[in-house]
């Protein structure tokens, strides 16, 4: 029987919410070993050897180790889609291995609107190392309370390390997007150690060009199995708006394949913005998506791509490509 997105009405605990700040499964065996440097940008193979002394420089608190060099410092990753920032992140969060944290800047931000600011920080003490992927500058509140839950992670001895991204068309100019996450963090910048990674998209996927929409009849095809939703487009868009975005990962868990039948554009940020959260939360899990309708390519308008949010919207397009393209 095919299973069901909408409806799904997910309670997590506050410490499985916790519990789940791990590598998702995208990037479960993702090492330093496993990360292959391209050898005409020789960023890549620096940014290894940094992130690897990074990682032996943090102290496995509450473990009875005495806390280490990296304790209270951080570590920004700087660099384009596609360079590798994430795996190496996620092969930091699995040397530290239990004592450490691994989560989106979004998911942080969901994180303490379901805790509270008081009972995050308290859960994220605990931990050697809170690693941030995706550190996002577009929103001016959820940057400044990342900026003092950092600020207090880091006096409290727990060292950071985050990535962000620069847009595609400014591959190479990782400096810029550095330079703005230092001055938009302030009094926490002095802690931060930049590493740029530099290089094109791994994927080859620049132009995001995606294929044709799949038929109705194809996506009912491809959905006939026991791990396989398939979703009303509209439908799903209305449901979203009843799951808090901290449980999409719960809303998703066991799916494998999912199709979307007659996808049109977005209409307005709220929803685009849902939508994001969802398509991060559906990678993470290497879930597969067949749509019908307009293109998934298409579902961000060009005043969305323009915009104040759009390296979200890229970040999501370029997720959404891979998952259309079974990688």
């Amino acid at each position: 029987m095919t299973a069901r997105l909408v409806g799904r009405r997910p309670h997590v605990e506050p410490e499985a919410l916790i519990a789940a700040l791990v590598p998702p499964p995208h990037f479960a065996k993702a090492t330093f070993a496993s990360y292959v440097p391209d050898p005409d940008f020789p960023s890549q193979e620096a940014a290894v050897a940094e992130v690897r002394a990074f990682a032996k420089g943090v102290g496995r608190r509450g473990l009875g180790a005495l806390r280490r060099a990296s304790g209270g410092r951080g570590i920004y990753l700087d660099g384009g889609f596609g360079v590798g920032k994430t795996h190496l992140l996620a092969a930091l969060a699995h040397e530290v291995g239990r004592s450490a944290v691994f989560g989106t800047f979004v998911e942080y931000t969901h994180l303490v609107g379901a805790l509270g600011f008081q009972s995050t920080r308290a859960a994220l003490q605990d931990f050697s190392v809170v690693c941030i992927d995706e550190f996002e500058l577009d929103d001016p509140g959820d940057t400044v309370l990342m900026a003092r839950l950092m600020r207090e992670l880091a006096d409290a001895g727990v060292a950071i390390a985050a990535t962000s991204n620069t847009l595609p068309g400014s591959l190479g100019q990782g400096r810029f997007a550095a330079d703005d996450f230092k001055r938009e963090i302030q009094a926490l910048s002095h802690v931060f150690e930049v590493i740029t990674i530099d290089g094109p998209d791994y994927r080859g996927r620049g132009d995001l060009a995606f294929p044709a929409p799949a038929t109705v009849d194809q996506v009912l095809s491809a959905c006939a199995g026991d791990d396989a939703a398939c979703e009303d487009w509209g439908a799903l868009m209305e449901d979203l708006t009843h799951v808090h975005p901290s449980r999409y990962g719960a809303y998703v868990e066991g799916v494998a394949v999912l199709g979307l039948r007659g996808v049109t554009p977005l209409p307005d940020q709220a929803q685009a913005l849902r939508v994001v959260s969802l398509v991060d939360r559906l990678y993470d899990r290497d879930v597969r998506i067949i749509a019908s309708g307009h293109s998934l390519g298409e579902i961000f308008s060009q005043d969305m791509l323009r915009g104040g949010f759009r390296k979200k919207y890229y970040r999501a397009l370029s997720r959404l490509l891979a998952m259309v393209a079974g990688e």
